[in-house]
């Protein structure tokens, strides 16, 4: 399946094809590894959220396509049950062309409601990570992976998924997943969509492990992408040298 590149680009870091089109490196995707992205909206200030919990709607309608674009390039989307209890997601691909991908939740310890709209019955496989023995409804797919204080390892959530054939995986919240993703380096690469917002306070998007020096932070080699609306996207390349 193939997508135009968006309009109005801009390059930043090296000039490969990924530069000039952000979907490129899902559809080149190695066959023989899995391939992991994770996407987050934020605000200008790099706020998810109000203090009230209130996040509908930071970005713009093209950022809303670009997510979209990306479930229907992947095989499984991967959210945490915070964020799929909060915000009850469909996962499906509706703004664009495409199917749906596989719905992975995140949910140790069972706390997803069996009604809840991403464990619809709509023909798309459907999978929870699981650390206890909870019975999971019909038709869903149990991953069972044993916690270490209280959190799921993301590099093995990762390799249960491709050792089921889920390859293109797309991370897609909430931000604290998407943050023990970063910490475990299991990311190949990052989507950030800043919107023309300034919210000034409330839920910031990432909240990673605390280094001491700037030496220590991550630089990761990233392309710019204006989208229509006025939401910018970094595209970041985790794996390229800081």
């Amino acid at each position: 399946m193939a997508f135009r590149s968006l309009p109005q680009t801009r390059q930043a870091g090296s000039t490969d094809s990924a530069s000039n089109d952000p979907y490129a490196p899902l559809q080149n995707a190695p066959s023989d590894r899995p391939f992991v992205i994770a996407q987050l909206g934020q605000s200008l200030d790099g706020r998810i959220a109000t203090s009230t919990g209130e996040s509908q709607w930071i970005n713009c309608d093209g950022a809303l396509d670009h997510v979209h674009r990306l479930r229907a390039l992947v095989d499984a989307v991967v959210v945490g049950v915070g964020t799929a209890v909060a915000d009850n997601p469909l996962l499906n691909v509706r703004r664009v062309e495409g199917r749906s991908p596989a719905r992975v939740v995140i949910d140790p310890w069972g706390r997803l409601p069996p009604d809840s709209h991403c464990l619809r019955d709509d023909g798309v496989r459907r999978l929870l990570v699981r650390s206890v023995d909870v019975d999971v409804p019909a038709g869903c797919e149990a991953i069972k992976i044993n916690a270490r204080d209280r959190k799921v390892s993301p590099k093995e959530i990762v390799a249960s998924l491709f050792e089921r054939g889920l390859r293109r995986i797309l991370i897609e919240g909430g931000s604290r997943t998407i943050s023990e993703f970063i910490d475990a380096d299991a990311l190949d690469r990052l989507h950030v969509l800043v919107a023309p917002i300034i919210i000034g306070s409330g839920k910031a998007g990432l909240s990673l492990n605390p280094v001491g020096k700037l030496s220590e932070a991550r630089r990761p080699r990233t392309h710019v992408h204006m989208l229509p609306g006025g939401d910018v996207l970094f595209d970041c390349e985790m794996r390229s040298p800081s």
